[in-house]
């Protein structure tokens, strides 16, 4: 990966988000010419580019998807666009739906466009669980987000562009993930609230999704989403493995953390789809990822989808959902939330913004054991 970035021009929407900036973070290592951020939270975005200044190669831009022309002009002699920028937050989503369409529709089209008008060689798209039979507005934009950027290669005027997808699961300490939430109730002292016992979720961390981001271009062939392989929870384990980390760490006494239930909100699934039983069908295996090959595969002949290290087809290949994987124990979840360093984050001093620490290096993703197994 590091020789694939090496002297390229990336372009990053929405870099100023948590994920956005971890991938900025890993980016630097890699050698590109030139990084350009691009994102419409003015605060955000100068301490991001001030913390860079030394690098050299960063550059701030202060726009916003909607804005067609904007991104005309920012994607001239790109080679690398990563569309992080979006409406991720269910709730607002659904009160304020014609933002969410302006945002995550019509921004992914402005950014489809501008990646075709300036010959852009890659162009991926962030997409999200929810995008998977979608229950509210939010997902219902991220699939139309996925389904443009699948389109795109078939209308696209450069024979070498690819424009492709990638999936997440829950972000650990993202913004809307429920980790942050239940660490602040428990230094809070207050009870922890889990919506059902039954609930599970796919869970990666910040670096991981960025390693993700990172690879697709290296990968992608053009129209298909691919979704990384991920470690299954239970969020009432998780829960406890919250409580257990951080009494200790604080001295605490784990007995009056209670935890309370408080039912599910509407729309929302006891568990997390990232891949249909439809799609499972045109779905092609790798060691760390699967690749779900567009449906309407007579408008995409002219792509052959040829991946490294494909694995044997399996004729009884279930769809990747959360509920119907082994989830981790409570005591993998310690280790593995103590190995990826992620409560230091909440219990060190904070930093403006929430902004990461001044280490440039590229990252080696970590993993629980039982993610090491899986391999």
């Amino acid at each position: 990966m590091n020789n694939y970035y090496l002297d390229k021009t990336v372009l990053i929407t929405g870099a100023a988000g948590t994920v956005g900036r971890e991938v900025v973070r890993q980016l630097v290592g890699f050698g590109p010419k030139e990084i350009r951020i691009l994102d419409n939270n003015e605060s955000a975005l100068f301490f991001q580019g001030n913390e860079y200044r030394h690098a050299g190669r960063v550059i701030p831009y202060l726009g916003d998807v909607r804005d067609e022309h904007k991104l005309i002009n920012v994607t001239r002699g790109v080679d690398v666009i990563l569309h992080l920028a979006a409406f991720k937050h269910v709730g607002l989503s659904e009160y304020n739906p014609f933002e969410a369409v302006q945002t995550n529709i019509l921004g992914v089209r402005n950014v489809a466009q501008a990646a075709q008008i300036n010959h852009v060689s890659r162009a991926i798209f962030a997409s999200s669980d929810k995008a998977v039979n979608p229950t509210n507005v939010m997902g219902t934009s991220k699939l139309m987000g996925e389904r443009i950027f699948s389109a795109a290669n078939i209308f696209k005027n450069h024979g070498s562009q690819v424009f492709s997808s990638v999936r997440f699961g829950n972000i650990l300490a993202s913004r809307g993930s429920v980790v942050p939430v239940f660490i602040k109730q428990i230094l809070s002292g207050e009870a922890v609230t889990v919506t059902d016992v039954r609930m599970t979720r796919f869970v990666m961390t910040v670096q991981e999704a960025a390693k993700l981001l990172l690879e697709a271009p290296l990968i992608a062939c053009g129209g298909e989403v691919l979704v990384t392989k991920m470690l299954s929870v239970r969020i009432i384990d998780l829960a406890h493995a919250l409580i257990e980390l951080l009494t200790a760490r604080t001295g605490m006494d784990p007995e009056s953390v209670p935890i309370k239930f408080i039912g599910a909100m509407p729309g929302e699934k006891l568990y997390e789809e990232l891949m249909t039983e439809e799609e499972v069908g045109r779905t092609k295996e790798l060691p760390m990822m699967f690749a779900i090959l567009p449906a309407l595969r007579g408008f995409y002949q002219n792509i052959e989808y040829n991946y490294p290290n494909i694995l044997p087809e399996m004729e009884n290949r279930r769809p990747y959902i959360s509920n119907l994987e082994i989830p981790m124990t409570i005591e993998e979840i310690k280790a593995f939330l103590e190995n990826c360093c992620l409560l230091d984050e909440f219990l060190a001093p904070s930093r403006p913004y929430n902004l990461p620490g001044p280490d440039l290096t590229p990252v080696t993703t970590l993993k629980s054991s039982r993610q090491v197994k899986l391999q």
